[in-house]
């Protein structure tokens, strides 16, 4: 059944908009009427999939009611039901009902949720066609509710470590502004119009007042210059892969984003293979989660070796981009056949990695700016204090 956007009328004449599915024209113009509302305009949505704006947090919480209901043993059909009456979000109800109807309809969930390629990611739904397959969608259900739930906790802990460095650095940058542009210029003018000599701090730094504007204006100008040139650069795929090898290679924060990204690799990997996903296709479809492009044609190259029947471990190996720990735990699930347990033993093991290393950095990030702005707003006293000592050695004479 289409989607179509429609734009209304209330009895009180404030404009309404929103999403409703009908056969046809016709019946969306009378669906609206249904609502009390005055159509306006109604069109047919063809990309209701992208267009649909859901937040994380809904998605989690109609994934974890849905594995509870399965749990139940309640009918797909009657859990998706219950879940749709549940839930505030008018464009996930939409989504849901959609999904119902195209059950009923009888077509596979997984490939009905390929409708919203916007809400359900392609791990999202490889898992669901897994678990729909083999008949274990309660379990599939369960664990994608349990990754979702870990994956939106370490989101929020992130953004709440880094809330109290982010307000210090604006503040700091705000003060050493406002020092310069308001009180170092009013400063020193009484200091040159009594005839002293300025001192080479105190002229440097009131030439960066002077010419605060224009630095900040040309700053601005470099970092969209390289942004622009970056873009142009990898938009040819080989400039892509070759730059993010780059970006892996630089000390610390290269190993953080090589950690985050084989800690999310395992993880959905440990639950693509949980759930019945043969290993070609989990690493095809889990090279797609990958920010980094060269990170993921090296996966790209893994599946491709499973498909030819041989030892993914050795593209891995290749060039020695990956941990010793990540290939040896890999290695050995893969020849014991264990390698779910392995997966789940890599991810929890980057996860601390991630952790150790945010921890370190957090903890030299908030006396770095201290000391930035201490430094700073020590240059601006004794840019002041200097011109002072001078002319009282002047008078001393």
């Amino acid at each position: 059944m289409p989607a179509y956007n429609y734009t209304a009328i209330n009895n009180l004449g404030i404009k309404k908009k929103g999403i409703l599915s009908a056969d046809s024209e016709r019946d969306a113009r009378r669906l609206v009427k249904d609502l009390h509302l005055t159509p306006i305009k109604i069109s047919e949505s063809k990309n209701i999939g992208k267009a649909l704006k859901i937040k994380n947090k809904d998605v989690v919480i109609m994934t974890r009611q849905l594995a509870t209901l399965l749990e139940a043993s309640t009918p797909i059909v009657d859990a998706i039901d219950i879940t749709a009456n549940q839930l505030r979000n008018k464009n996930l109800v939409y989504i849901m009902l959609t999904l119902k109807e195209d059950i009923v309809q009888g077509k596979r969930l997984g490939n009905s949720m390929r409708k919203f390629p916007g809400i359900f990611s392609d791990t999202y739904i490889s898992m669901v066609s897994a678990g729909d397959s083999s008949g274990n969608l309660d379990a599939v259900f369960s664990r994608l509710a349990d990754y979702l739930e870990e994956s939106a906790s370490i989101r929020q802990k992130i953004i709440s470590a880094m809330t109290y460095p982010l307000i210090l650095i604006g503040f700091s940058l705000l003060v050493i502004v406002s020092l310069l542009i308001f009180v170092l210029p009013q400063v020193v003018n009484q200091f040159m119009k009594a005839g002293a000599d300025l001192p080479f701090i105190t002229n440097l730094l009131l030439g960066i007042s002077n010419n605060i504007f224009l630095i900040f204006i040309l700053m601005i100008t470099i970092f969209f210059g390289i942004l622009f040139s970056y873009r142009n650069y990898v938009k040819k795929p080989e400039n892509k892969i070759k730059m993010h090898k780059k970006f892996i290679s630089f000390p610390f924060f290269g190993n953080f984003i090589l950690n985050s990204e084989l800690e999310r690799f395992s993880s959905t990997m440990e639950l693509l293979l949980a759930s019945g996903t043969n290993l070609d296709v989990a690493l095809d479809e889990c090279s797609k989660i990958f920010n980094n492009k060269y990170l993921a044609n090296k996966i790209s190259d893994a599946k491709n070796d499973v498909v030819e029947g041989k030892d993914f471990i050795v593209a891995l190996k290749k060039d020695g981009i990956f941990p010793d720990i990540f290939i040896q735990l890999i290695s050995s699930g893969y020849r014991s056949g264990n390698l779910v347990k392995m997966f789940g033993k890599v991810s929890h093991f980057m996860k601390s990695e991630i952790e150790n290393k945010r921890a370190i950095f957090l903890s030299l990030l908030e006396p770095l700016v201290i000391i930035f702005m201490g430094g700073f707003i020590m240059m601006i006293v004794l840019a002041i204090l200097l011109p002072i000592m001078q002319m009282n050695t002047m008078a001393i004479q």
